[in-house]
């Protein structure tokens, strides 16, 4: 079995002024980078200048190199209206090839529905960016009272996703890896 990490990138989709999306995003990390199977990096989209018309400017490029060396990524998706956040579509229309034959993983936040209307609208932009959606999710329902002052949760169904998300994204991330290596990605 591949034994080198797999380059993980974080992707946090909210932009908002007093977002709760970087508590949210923190609690994730601090599992993601106690898993020896990942080296695990952040794309926070509020400090990532990407142009809307999407335009190929030279912050582009920047955030395309870091998708290109990533292995797997995960979202961390606000749910904003019943759907994902403005700036997190920019971000996967910024790129094309870069996400290819690559799994990405959802964290959802937001009221009743713990933003799982985002990810399953987020499963359909990814396919067609011929990327691998990972089953497992992770998802915070009435977020503002999940966390408490230290930014831990009590809710046991959380808790025990996202280990569940990371080991399915790391079988995911090792075995397309081994894939892109042995023949590229015909897309």
């Amino acid at each position: 079995m591949d034994q080198v990490p797999l380059r993980l990138e974080v992707l946090i989709g909210s932009v908002r002024e007093g977002r709760i999306g970087v508590v949210v995003a923190d609690w994730f990390l601090r599992r993601a980078r106690a898993d020896p199977a990942f080296d695990t990096g952040v794309i926070d989209l509020a400090d990532t200048p990407l142009a809307l018309d999407l335009a190929l400017h030279t912050d582009a490029a920047d955030f395309r190199s870091r998708l290109a060396a990533a292995d797997a990524f995960v979202a961390i998706t606000p749910e904003y209206n019943h759907g994902y956040s403005g700036a997190l579509k920019n971000a996967f229309d910024s790129a094309k090839h870069e996400w290819r034959a690559k799994p990405i993983g959802f964290v959802s936040y937001g009221g009743l529905s713990g933003g799982l209307r985002a990810t399953e609208q987020l499963r359909q932009v990814v396919a067609e960016l011929h990327m691998v959606s990972i089953r497992q999710t992770v998802s915070f329902h009435q977020v503002r009272k999940a966390f408490d002052d230290q930014g831990e949760v009590n809710d046991g169904a959380t808790i025990d996703a996202a280990p569940r998300l990371l080991q399915q994204l790391a079988w995911w991330g090792r075995a397309l890896r081994s894939a892109r290596a042995a023949d590229p990605y015909p897309g």
